[in-house]
């Protein structure tokens, strides 16, 4: 698998995780459109091998968190019109299931879904490092303001736009809508990923 593949690719998959609960997690339809089966032949072969799936590896949501997600997410819109719940996998779900399915779709797509949850668990980890050495120079800028009456008022906006500015490029960007009943992105042209309680998206 090349580069520019994990470029196209990776982009994509983390488009479509999505934090439920407090876990990343990738939706049944999601997850079945990457490993190239219907999402019903997706969940029989799951069922057939529930014990290889204990409840941190797949979960079904809720009428509430289905709601939400279709509320937040472009591409799901069709699950309104679904009367089952659907289910969610996390990464090692997501790997066993490549596992069971055991096609090379789904053992080539499973290693790009790794990729991509690892990546973003890497950059939310980066991004909250980030964030608290921005807190720790904002407190010794406010602390060097206290000390030294001889900066100027110009000086001091300067350093504060400054920090603001690093602290904008660095945020997750913030979800279309509230995250869903508990607790990633995307623009218009793909679908929007939804924090529920991600990313992007806690590590």
């Amino acid at each position: 698998m090349s580069d520019q593949h994990n470029t196209v690719m990776l982009p994509r998959i983390e488009s479509r995780i999505q934090v439920i609960r407090g876990l990343r997690a990738m939706l049944d339809v999601d997850l079945a459109t990457l490993y190239g089966v219907p999402t019903k032949r997706l969940n029989e072969q799951v069922k057939r091998n529930r014990d290889r799936f204990p409840a941190d590896f797949l979960f079904q949501l809720t009428q509430n968190e289905k709601a939400e997600v279709v509320a937040n997410c472009d591409h799901l819109q069709n699950l309104k019109f679904s009367k089952t719940l659907p289910f969610a996998f996390t990464e090692h779900g997501a790997i066993q299931a490549a596992n069971v399915l055991a096609s090379s779709q789904a053992v080539e797509m499973g290693i790009y879904v790794v990729r991509a949850f690892v990546q973003l668990r890497q950059s939310l980890a980066a991004n909250a490092d980030i964030a608290q050495r921005l807190a720790e120079l904002e407190t010794k800028t406010d602390s060097l303001e206290m000390s030294h009456d001889t900066i100027s008022r110009n000086t001091r906006l300067q350093l504060r736009q400054l920090l603001d500015a690093v602290r904008e490029l660095t945020a997750p960007p913030e979800p279309p809508k509230r995250p869903i009943g508990f607790l990633t992105h995307e623009d218009k042209a793909a679908p929007k990923a939804s924090r529920l309680t991600k990313g992007r998206k806690a590590p």
